[in-house]
Order: structure tokens, then C-alpha cells, then sequence
């Protein structure tokens, strides 16, 4: 069977993680538990069910590098498998006696899941994107992931990285990710920020497609009253979008003059069809702002976009083109129509209508 290339979503930032304490966590409308056998060793990912009587493992701890449910204590090593249960101290628990595991790994400060998997010696059983597709399935073959996990890969990025997040919102991943993309809401949603009603027209623009598809747009040039946390007055912007994976996007600015190079890398987790947990990753050669100050200007930034996000209906981000779904295009919207046919051809549909 042809599976769907992987698709890597970030499910909880690495510092919220520690040893002896699982953390509870959600994805794709699936209860999960994260967790280390020891401070500092790789994290690991269950389905928040023991398989014994159906008990949140997230209630549990860790005991001798094995999370232990709270129920009957049944204690579970990193690959999910079995290793004691106090009931039966003799027991060997037989290979089928496991958690469900979700593959992790770690980076940019998140910790990133795809699941469920089997086994750690046998294939992925399934990956979290429903359909397969002759595209995507030749994404997988060539063995490069459109979906990866991170910024690992991209082209030279500022190296300060600043984590923001999580930000949870009642829309799905889609909408918040096709909001990303839109340029034409600044005056309106960001005036004074990042827009101006002054300066609302959106410019001719170019959307073209990567090597594996994915839309981008190469330049794209904005006035914006107060581009970042540093700026202090307007400027002409040159922005350039490009999407990562169907629930991922990273945007590069940079002002005219010597403002510092910028990007912003936004990551979604759909907790559900309609409802999404979001972080950011800003990138910067910008030295004379703090870490918090950093992040308080995108708070502000995602406080202004999350009203209208939870109130577009339907919540789901509808695919048909042409106003088929109930919803017009113009020409302003270009890279979103692009976006919603990538999305479509991928079969990457969860969270649409």
C-alpha cells in the first residue's frame, strides 16, 4: 500500500517536557502523552490510553525509565512495549502487550510527532494524512519530505531563533495557515502594525510552485506602519512566502535600508478539525530586543488575527474553487487558491470541507 509522505506537527515545545513528569498532550483528535526515560534522553509518544483497561497514561510517571500507568501500574518502555505489571511479578508480557506508539523527535525547540507506528523494528503503519495521492506518494519515494519537522534543510536563515507559542485558537490549521498567507486583511486586522488603510491595495504578485509543489511567492512588497518590535516608522517591506507542509509555512522579510533581516515560521498542531494549537519561530539579526519583547510583539500580533480567525464559518477551510464552496476569489488571493489546490491535490484534507 502506497502511504502519504510523512507529515511532522509539533505537539508541545522541549522545555515543557521532563523526566518523571508525562505531559498530556493532542493531535489529529487523538489524546496523547509525552515523556522521557530520563532528563535528556529522546521523547516518546503514546496514544493517552493504556492498553490494559484504558486508563490516561498521562495520570501515570516514570519509574526506573518505564512510564507507569496509574491504574494497575503496568509500566511501558520507550518503544511502547510491556515490561512489568505488578499484578504478575513472573511475567514475561508478550510482544503484543504495548502502547501505541506515535513516532517523535525533537527540533527547533519543539517536539514534533507523526503516528501511530508499529513496532520499532517493523514499517509505519499509518501516517496522520488520510489519503494517498500519485503525487505524494512519489514525494515519498524520492525520500524527501515536504512535511518535515522544523527549519532543518531551508535555505540560510538569521541563526537567533526565538520560540513564541502555543497560542490555541478555535479554527482549523488550515484557515490559521491560509491566514498566514494573506497579505490583503493588514489594513484592516493589523492596522497600525503591520498594515494601513491608506495603503491597502495588494500588488501584482507571483505564486510559484517548488520542487515538490508546494506554492511560494518570491517577492512581495508591503508598507507597514510597524514591520517588527525594532522598527520605529513605516518602511517598504520585501516579504517572501513559501509553504513548508499543509500545516506549515515560513514568511522572510526584510525592510529597505539596514533593518535586519527577519522570518517568522509558523507551525500548527490541529488538535481537531476545528481547533488548532499554534506556535511561531522568529528568526532575526536583530540584537536589540530581548527574547520577551520579541514575543510580545507576535502575541500582539496573533491577538489581533484570532477573533476573526474563530469567527469565519465555516471553521473548516472549504477546497472547491471558483466560489463552488461558498466562498468568492479575486486576484488579491492567488496564493491562498494555490494553497487550497495544494492542499486538495495532496489529499492533506484534515480540518477542510
Amino acid at each position: 500500500m502506497d502511504l502519504p509522505p510523512v507529515r511532522w506537527v509539533p505537539i508541545a515545545a522541549s522545555a515543557d517536557l521532563h523526566a518523571m513528569h508525562p505531559l498530556a498532550a493532542r493531535a489529529f483528535g487523538e489524546d496523547l502523552v509525552l515523556w522521557r526515560a530520563a532528563e535528556g534522553a529522546a521523547p516518546s509518544v503514546f496514544v493517552d490510553r493504556c492498553p490494559h483497561r484504558g486508563a490516561r497514561l498521562s495520570r501515570g510517571r516514570v519509574e526506573s525509565g518505564l512510564l507507569e500507568c496509574p491504574y494497575h501500574g503496568w509500566r511501558f518502555d520507550a518503544a511502547g512495549q510491556c515490561r512489568h505489571i505488578p499484578a504478575l511479578p513472573g511475567f514475561a508480557p508478550p510482544a503484543a502487550h504495548r502502547a501505541v506508539q506515535w513516532r517523535a523527535i525533537e527540533a527547533d525547540g519543539l517536539v514534533w510527532a507523526v503516528g501511530p507506528a508499529a513496532p520499532a523494528d517493523g514499517p509505519v503503519a499509518a501516517e496522520v494524512t488520510p489519503k494517498a495521492t500519485p503525487a505524494s506518494a512519489a514525494l515519498a519515494a524520492n525520500g524527501t519530505d515536504p512535511g518535515q519537522a522544523g527549519l532543518e534543510g531551508l535555505p540560510a536563515l538569521p541563526s537567533r531563533r526565538v520560540l513564541c507559542g502555543p497560542f490555541d485558537v478555535a479554527a482549523s490549521a488550515p484557515r490559521v495557515v491560509e491566514n498566514f498567507l494573506d497579505t490583503a486583511h493588514f489594513g484592516f486586522v493589523h492596522e497600525g502594525w503591520l498594515g494601513s488603510r491608506e495603503q491597502t491595495a495588494v500588488p501584482d504578485y507571483r505564486v510559484e510552485h517548488d520542487a515538490f509543489g508546494r506554492p511560494m511567492v518570491p517577492l512581495y512588497r508591503a508598507w507597514q506602519p510597524r514591520a517588527s518590535t525594532a522598527a520605529r516608522g513605516g518602511a517598504w517591506v520585501d516579504y517572501s512566502y513559501r509553504l513548508l507542509g499543509p500545516w506549515s509555512a515560513l514568511l522572510t522579510k526584510k525592510a529597505e535600508g539596514d533593518a535586519p533581516r527577519e522570518a517568522y515560521a509558523l507551525w500548527c498542531c490541529p488538535l481537531d478539525e476545528e481547533s488548532t494549537r499554534v506556535w511561531f519561530t522568529i528568526c532575526t539579526d536583530d540584537a536589540s530586543q530581548g527574547d520577551d519583547a520579541l514575543r510580545a510583539f507576535q502575541t500582539s500580533i496573533f491577538a489581533q488575527d484570532a477573533p476573526v480567525l474563530e469567527s469565519q464559518r465555516p471553521r473548516r477551510l472549504p477546497l472547491g474553487a471558483d466560489g463552488k464552496a461558498g466562498e468568492l476569489h479575486c486576484a488579491a488571493d492567488r496564493l491562498s487558491v494555490a494553497y487550497r489546490r495544494w492542499l486538495a491535490a495532496l489529499g492533506a484534507t484534515f480540518g477542510t470541507c
